[in-house]
Order: C-alpha cells, then structure tokens, then sequence
C-alpha cells in the first residue's frame, strides 16, 4: 500500500489566529460549522479551476444523494478505502445541477454538533458504525480542527459554478468487524445505504492519519422506544439497555412503595435482563425539579431499592448482581420546564448489558386500508403532499424512514410542522423530530435516535433525522411545486414487517419495512 502523504498545516500564524477568534464568533450566531446562504454576498471567483485534491473526480458514483436544503446540489459518494485496516477514506463528489446559481458547499458539508471557528471545512462527512452504534466523523489532529479538504488548502474556492463539481474527501475511524459495506452519512440529505469499503490503496493523495496524534470524533448513537401506555421507556446504544420505569406508575406522590400495577410494568424488564448476559444490574432513582435534596435524593434511593427487590423476585436466573443509586433531581433525562418532561425525569433507571436479539419468524401486522403511503395537509393556505419513499432495515437493528413533501400550491409556504414535536425532547437545534413509528401488536412505540455530543456541562442530544435550524432553516420554505426528501433513523423491531408511521399532522399509515 502507498504511504499516504502528510499535509502541512499552515494555519497558526498570528494573523490566522486572529482571523480564528473573529470567525469563532460569527460561527456561534450561525450554529455549529455551517453558513448560511446570502443573496448580498460577494460574488465568487470568475475561475473555478479545482486544485489537485478538490478536482471533481470523474469515477463512478457508488453512491448519491441530494441536498435537503438546496436542490441542486448534488452529492456522491466516488471512493471509500480502508487503510491500514483501521482508517477510513471518504471521496465526495460535490455537483451544481443548476444554470444560474452559485453555491456555497462549506457551509452545507460542515458538522453542526461542533464549532471549528471558521465555514471551511468537509467536517460533516461520516459513516454510521451500526455495530458499535456510532456515528463516526473526521479526526481531529493535533495540529488543526478537522482531517478532511478545507478552502483554500485543498479546494480553491468556497463555491461551485453551475454545472461544475469539485471533490472533497474525510479521514475518518474504520467501522468496526471489518464490514463490507457502511452507511455514509453527511449533513446534506439522507444517508447513502450499502456503500462498498475498498481496502485497496486510494486513487489521490491524502494526509496520514498516524503522522500525527488524532483524536476520533464520535458520536453515540442512542435509539429510544416506549410502551404506548407511557410506563416506561427504552434506551438502546447498541451495547446497553436502560429502562426508564414511570415513578408516577410505580409509586404514589412522595412514597416508596410499589404500587399493584408495579409488578406487571417490571415484568417486561425482568424478562430482558433474564435474556442478557448481565452479571450486574444498575438500578437508580431519580426525581424531577420539584422539591428540596433532603427530600428527593432519599426518596429516589428508596425507590431504587424497591424495585430491585421486586427485580430481584422475578428474575429466573441466578447469578445477577444488582447496584442501586438515588440521584435526586441531579441526573435529569429531559427539560424539566414541561409537565410532560418532569413526568419523565420521575423515574427508577434499570441499565443492563443488551439482550442477544432471539430468531424469530416475522410476525405479519395486520394492516388496515391501501398501500398509499402519501398524506396531505395545509400550510399557509397552500396544500401540502407528503408521501413516504422506504422504511429500510439497516445492520444492528437500526431503520432509516425517508418521505418527501412537496408544496402542491401556487405561492410559497412555511410548513413547520415538522419540528413542531414535544416540548420534553430539548433537541440542541430544531429538527424534523416529529415523526413516531409504532408496532401495533407490541404496544410499542419508536421516537427518533438521537446523537449524544458530551460537553462540559453534561450532554447535547442532536436529532438523527434532517435538521431544520441553523443554516438550514429555510428547509421547511417550499416554492410552489417544489419537493424536499427528509430522512429519520430508528430502532426497528426484529419481528414487525409493517410499522404504523405518523409524521406531522398527516395521517396514519401502515408501512411495510424492506
């Protein structure tokens, strides 16, 4: 394999810093690494002539996908080579579809969930680790905020011409268990399914990841489920379970005995510890903001220690050993400025090792009416159409929905009811959250996954769906006769091949999964 060249960063002059700390401030206005769109923005360059590693690269596509944002942009997926057995080669073929305009791709390809202090970078491009349950991203070096094509150093200009492409690439962590194929994800549009990893050397030349200290960027993929009668809720990260049992369900107001409807609640998380290879078990209660500590963080201790006890009953198997902890109100799970939202920080939190997923047959959900998977509502005064294009099973028991929604009017229109979801969720940035997916035969109900992004301050949850703030807030305006696809990742159950699927205010409908 040929040695992969080293850049030189050439960015900590004195000016540059400077330069650093300005952009550091207009990028916080602007949210994460993204810039938006400015009809008054100086007009760019006559030449748009591509430097050696942001020429537009004339291969195949392996795979492709549009800008949710901005039509015309096109993105494609022309290379992905594992090297070294543990890194990860992205090539992104960036194309104007259009005659007129110009566009601006740094500000499109920027990863939202961190600040790089200046629009220059191809940091949004990953791959979802489903194995791991991650979404992995360019590692930062040592010596600069992102290893992956930045104006200037590698791409001459900050915007395509109509009808030109330039290419941009990410060095990123390998998947983990060596798959044959990943999901490629950018900020742009839905994720590219099946992408083929080549583990010959890169067509290109790119910097070594090991010529320098790296630090993987990740993010912790979580997929949240719940029990249609609200009595607790699931959290999945791929390795852990941790279930959210209601303290409203479980116990009276201000008391630490279980309730008669207790122990049927309990019985489904008994099951799934009895199913997992656990050896410990972690049981903690916690409180919303109401209240003093001297009250809440007994209460909430006492309450760990019931329902272990009552844990403890059910199991049918030895060998498990259970930690309890009462956190009070300090480990709160959603905003507490809702009802809803303390409802659901009221809680005893069991987390235990994930089950091993059984073989089973598919069970086949009865479905009601046609196989229309479109809907239509009204947004100021103008039709809204909306039809669901797949609802696709990925690895490692993760689901992606895509629909589109296309303005059937004669004026513009503003349809936000896309993140008009509940209050409790607390998103960093507004998102098209407003999507549920049911198993009506399990009494299940699917929320999106969200991204963790820890802080100094605890964590920020980002949608994994197609995000609508920012420098994408113009998403959710549609021009007359204009189509806009979304996308939204889930957990799927292994035993459903249809899911019920709500998204806004259109109606039900029952979708099978492929």
């Amino acid at each position: 394999m040929t040695k992969l060249r080293q850049f030189r960063w050439q960015d900590a002059s004195p000016s540059s810093s400077r330069r650093l700390a300005l952009s550091a401030v207009l990028t916080l206005a602007m949210v994460g690494c993204e810039e938006p769109s400015n009809k008054d923005s100086p007009s760019p360059p006559a030449s748009n002539t591509p430097a050696a590693t942001g020429g537009a690269s004339t291969g195949a596509a392996l795979a492709g996908t549009r800008s949710t944002m901005t039509e015309n942009l096109k993105v494609e997926v022309v290379g992905l080579n594992r090297v070294k057995g543990k890194h990860l080669i992205a090539q992104i073929r960036l194309s104007n579809t259009g005659t007129e305009k110009h566009l601006s791709w740094p500000g499109e390809m920027g990863d939202h969930t961190r600040p790089l202090g200046e629009i220059r970078w191809a940091s949004g491009i990953g791959v979802l680790d489903a194995q791991a349950r991650t979404w992995l991203l360019p590692y930062k070096p040592a010596s600069s905020p992102c290893l992956c094509s930045a104006v200037d150093r590698d791409v001459p200009s900050r915007f395509i011409h109509p009808g030109q492409s330039i290419s941009v690439y990410a060095v990123l962590p390998a998947p983990s268990g060596n798959p044959a194929t990943t999901t490629v994800v950018t900020p742009v549009g839905p994720p590219m399914l099946n992408v083929p990893i080549s583990d010959d050397a890169p067509a290109g030349d790119f910097p070594d990841p090991d010529a320098e200290p790296v630090t993987p960027v990740t993010r912790r993929l979580i997929l949240p489920s719940e029990s249609l009668d609200k009595s607790e809720e699931t959290a999945d990260d791929g390795k852990d379970l941790q279930v959210n049992l209601s303290a409203d369900v479980l116990f009276a107001v201000d008391k630490a005995t279980l309730t008669p409807k207790a122990r049927s609640v309990m019985a489904r998380t008994a099951t799934l510890i009895d199913a997992s290879p656990a050896t410990v078990v972690t049981v903690a209660g916690h409180a919303d903001s109401s209240g003093t500590d001297a009250i809440n963080n007994p209460l909430s201790l006492r309450r760990a220690q019931a329902v272990q006890h009552a844990l403890s009953a059910l199991l049918t198997r030895n060998g498990v050993r259970f930690q309890t902890e009462g956190y009070g109100s300090r480990r709160p799970l959603y905003s507490n400025d809702s009802d809803e939202g303390k409802r659901r920080n009221r809680r005893v939190t069991v987390t235990f090792p994930k089950p091993q997923p059984a073989v089973q047959e598919p069970v086949t959900t009865t479905t009601t009416g046609s196989t229309d998977l479109t809907g239509s509502a009204q947004a100021d005064g103008q039709p809204i159409a909306m039809e669901v294009t797949g609802l696709r099973r990925l690895p490692g028991g993760l689901g992606l929905l895509t629909y589109k929604i296309t303005n059937r009017g004669s004026s513009e229109a503003w349809f936000r009811d896309l993140h008009h979801a509940q209050d409790w969720e607390a998103y960093k940035y507004q998102a098209a959250s407003n999507v549920r997916l049911t198993d009506l035969a399990a009494r299940r109900q699917y929320r999106p996954g969200r991204l963790e992004v820890p802080t100094d301050g605890g964590v920020d949850s980002y949608c994994a769906c197609t995000a609508v703030s920012g420098v994408r807030i113009n998403t959710e305006k549609f021009a007359p006769g204009q189509t806009r696809e979304f996308w939204t990742l889930f957990a799927l159950p292994d035993t459903a091949d249809t899911l019920r699927v709500k998204i806004g205010p259109f109606r039900d409908l029952d979708v099978p999964t492929q």
